[in-house]
């Protein structure tokens, strides 16, 4: 059974930082890009970033460029997500996914991602 969980969500304030981690079970960090997405209340779910399965290629939503670093561990299968400088519209729950991809250089925030965890609530608040 594949599986993703997520860790590290947290009340925190503003311009303060979280570093998410995503362990992902049986799932193949080789085979699979990694993305990661939020949902703030009473909004849709948005792509934050994601991660090649080489891990040579990030992306970026633009709300998050130049805070927000994705990074991979394929030994200890994790995927990790630095956030710094974190701002009150940072405040959802925060999923990662995995998704098949064919091009090993490439990842996609698009909705279509295979395998979900269960997400971890991030708040910033002052």
């Amino acid at each position: 059974q594949l599986q993703l969980v997520e860790s590290g969500g947290g009340l925190v304030q503003p311009g303060e930082s979280l570093r998410l981690s995503c362990a992902a079970s049986f799932v193949v960090l080789d085979y699979h890009s990694i993305g990661w997405f939020r949902q703030a209340p009473g909004k849709e779910r948005e792509g934050v970033s994601c991660i090649s399965r080489s891990g040579s290629h990030t992306d970026y939503a633009d709300s998050a460029k130049g805070r927000f670093t994705i990074s991979k561990d394929n030994t200890k299968k994790a995927v990790f997500l630095q956030m710094d400088r974190l701002k009150p519209e940072d405040t959802g729950v925060y999923y990662c996914a995995a998704k098949i991809t064919g091009d090993r250089n490439m990842c996609y925030m698009t909705q279509d991602y295979d395998y979900w965890g269960q997400g971890t609530q991030v708040t910033i608040s002052s």
